[in-house]
C-alpha cells in the first residue's frame, strides 16, 4: 500500500502503521510504502477493510511504479496502465482523475501538472468521451473510490492505482469573513463525518472565541450558542444566529426543568457539539466528552484535541480504548489528522441513543 499523509507526519503515520502491524518499506516526503504479500493482486487488494488511521489521509492498494526521465515518458506509461486497465470496465459518469505531489518539493506540482496536461491529451486521443468525463478532483467524503489517483514521489517517480481509499481529509477554501483559521478545519470536519449542521439546528460552540466554527455552522442556518470568556470577531460578531455566553466552558451544560424530587428531567439537547479548545486533552475528554456524549446532551460532535505536549500514538490508544467515552457513547467514530490541523486530532461521529 502506498499511504499519504500530511508533510512533516511521516513518522508519526509509519509508527501507527507499525502498531497496526503494517511495516513501512520506504518513505519520503508525505508518503510511506507498506511492504505486503499481496504483490500485483489488485482484486485482492480491493478487498481489504478499509483503512481507519487517524495520520493516513488517502492509500493506493497495489498501486504500479513508474519511472520516466521525461514528462512524455512518464504520461505515455500512465495511459497505457489505464487503458490497459479499462478492458473489462465501462464508464458511463464523472470519474476522479487525481495527480498529486507534496506542496513542499520545490518544482514538483509543475512536473505533475505537465503529466496530466499530456496523460489528458493521450486518453482524449483514444478515448474522448471517457476523458470529458474526467473530474481532477477527489471525491468528497470518506470510502473507497474509483478512478485514477497518481501521486509523484519525485520528478522521475510515480505511483499509480485505479482504487483508492479516502480518509475524507482534503485542503478547503477559505471564507473572508470567517473569523480565523480554525473555521477550515470544522469545514473539513463535515466531510469526514459526511453530515454538516442544517438549518434550525441547535449547535453549542464549547471555547468558541474568536468564533470561526460558530460561524461555520450560522452560515449553514443553524443556531449557535457560543460559549467563551473572550470576544468573537469577524463574521460571528453580532451574527443573528449567534448567542455569545461569557461563561466557562468547562461549567456550562445544557438547561433542565426539575421534577417533583428535585432530579434534572427533560433536559436540553443540542445537535451538535463543537469542542476546540487548547487544552490539555485529557482534561478535555473527562470534563467535556464524557459528560456530554454520556448523558446525551448532544447528538453529533466535532472534537478537537491537542496532542503538541502528549505522546500522539498513546492518546489514539486511550480514545480507542473500551473505557473511554467515545468507545462507549460514540457510533460512526472517526479521528483524523486533518489537512488544516496541526498538532492535534479531530474527533467526529454520533451519539449513540
Amino acid at each position: 500500500m502506498l499511504c499519504l499523509c500530511q508533510h512533516g507526519y511521516e513518522a508519526l503515520l509509519e509508527r501507527e502503521l507499525g502498531e497496526a502491524g503494517l511495516a513501512v518499506t520506504e518513505k519520503g516526503p508525505g508518503w510511506a510504502l507498506c511492504g505486503s504479500d499481496l504483490g500485483r493482486d489488485e482484486s485482492r487488494a480491493s478487498t481489504l477493510p478499509q483503512p481507519d488511521f487517524a495520520f493516513l489521509h488517502l492509500t493506493l492498494p497495489a498501486p504500479r511504479e513508474f519511472r520516466g526521465d521525461s514528462v512524455n515518458a512518464l504520461a505515455a506509461q500512465l495511459a497505457e496502465f489505464f487503458l490497459e486497465s479499462l478492458r473489462a470496465e465501462r464508464i458511463e459518469a464523472a470519474w476522479p482523475c487525481v495527480f498529486q505531489t507534496v506542496s513542499e518539493v520545490v518544482g514538483l506540482g509543475r512536473r505533475a501538472s505537465a503529466v496530466e496536461k499530456a496523460f489528458g491529451e493521450l486518453l482524449k486521443k483514444k478515448l474522448s468521451r471517457i476523458a470529458r468525463l474526467a473530474v481532477p478532483e477527489l471525491p468528497r467524503g470518506a470510502g473507497k473510490a474509483r478512478g485514477l489517483f497518481v501521486f509523484f514521489a519525485d520528478f522521475g517517480r510515480v505511483f499509480a492505482a485505479r482504487e483508492a481509499w479516502l480518509g475524507g481529509q482534503r485542503r478547503m477554501a477559505d471564507d473572508d469573513a470567517a473569523p480565523s483559521r480554525s473555521y477550515l478545519k470544522v469545514e473539513e470536519a463535515y466531510i469526514v463525518l459526511g453530515r454538516e449542521p442544517q438549518p434550525g439546528e441547535t449547535v453549542v460552540d464549547l471555547g468558541a472565541a474568536p468564533g470561526g466554527w460558530s460561524y461555520s455552522a450560522a452560515k449553514r442556518g443553524a443556531r449557535v450558542i457560543a460559549v467563551d470568556n473572550g470576544p468573537l470577531r469577524g463574521g460571528a460578531l453580532s451574527h443573528p444566529l449567534i448567542e455569545h455566553r461569557l461563561e466557562d466552558a468547562f461549567h456550562f451544560q445544557p438547561s433542565f426543568t426539575k421534577t417533583t424530587d428535585g432530579k434534572p428531567s427533560n433536559g436540553e439537547r443540542f445537535d451538535w457539539l463543537f469542542c476546540d479548545l487548547v487544552e490539555e486533552p485529557h482534561h478535555v475528554m473527562q470534563n467535556i466528552a464524557t459528560p456530554w456524549l454520556a448523558n446525551g446532551w448532544c447528538r453529533h460532535f466535532i472534537i478537537n484535541l491537542k496532542f503538541g505536549h502528549v505522546d500522539s500514538l498513546a492518546l489514539l490508544r486511550e480514545v480507542r480504548a473500551k473505557d473511554s467515552p467515545f468507545a462507549a457513547h460514540a457510533g460512526r467514530l472517526r479521528i483524523r489528522h486533518l489537512y488544516h490541523d496541526r498538532e492535534e486530532f479531530t474527533l467526529v461521529g454520533e451519539v449513540l441513543p
